[in-house]
Formats: C-alpha cells, structure tokens, sequence
C-alpha cells in the first residue's frame, strides 16, 4: 500500500533500485500517424488537375502528329490525321472495354438478385 501523499504508482516497472542500475522506461508508444481527411472537393480537384494534364498531353500529341495518313477498313478508303486516328481507335478501344465491363457487372447482379431470391425463399415459413 502506498504511503499517504505518495502518488499512486500504476506501472509495471519494477521499483528503482538503491544503487540506480533500475532499467529505463520503455519508450512512449507513437501516436499513429494520422493521414489527412480526403473530402469529395478534393477529390474532384485532384481529378480535375489530372483531367487538364492529359488534355495537355493530348493536345501536344495531336501537334505534332498533323500529317495526313489513309486508312483502309473493309473497303472504305479515309484519309485524316494520324492524331485523330489513334485518337479515334483509343476511344474505340475504352468503349469496347466498357462494354464488356458493363455486362460482366450486369451477369454479377442478375447471379446475386437469383441468389437472394433463393435464399429468401428458403427462409419463408411454410
């Protein structure tokens, strides 16, 4: 019990020894760091900037690719510039991508919809 008027000791240290060979503390465990708080303004900032840095990117390559090709698809004959046909066949390339993208997501659904439809009706008393 300790003395009155001494603080109460609430560690698991051992007491300090007489001749002063007691060991150290351990040190004080770091406060974790805190990472800042992302709010959707700043997020639409940073994708805004990113969005004005890759125009800036595209605009340069359109520049400098200004010279005129011919393209030949399945018997049409066009002739633009190399920029807007690579320009062009990305875009094809993302709206292909999407699309396969966006019926994967609808198969997932309609399998989890049937799944619970499922289980909904396993669950009903009766």
């Amino acid at each position: 019990m300790p003395e009155p008027g001494t603080p109460h000791a609430t560690t698991t240290l051992p007491p300090p020894s007489v001749n002063g060979s007691a060991p150290a503390p351990p040190p004080a465990p770091a406060a974790p760091r805190r990472r800042p708080m992302r709010t959707r303004i700043s997020s639409a900032r940073i994708a805004l900037i990113v969005g004005i840095v890759a125009l800036i990117v595209v605009l340069i390559f359109i520049i400098q690719n200004a010279h005129a090709v011919t393209i030949s698809f399945m018997g049409a004959h066009l002739q633009v510039s190399l920029a807007v046909a690579l320009l062009l066949a990305a875009i094809a390339g993302a709206l292909i991508m999407a699309a396969a993208g966006t019926a994967r997501i609808t198969q997932l659904r309609q399998t989890m919809r049937r799944d619970r439809r499922k289980s909904a009706a396993r669950n009903q008393p009766g």
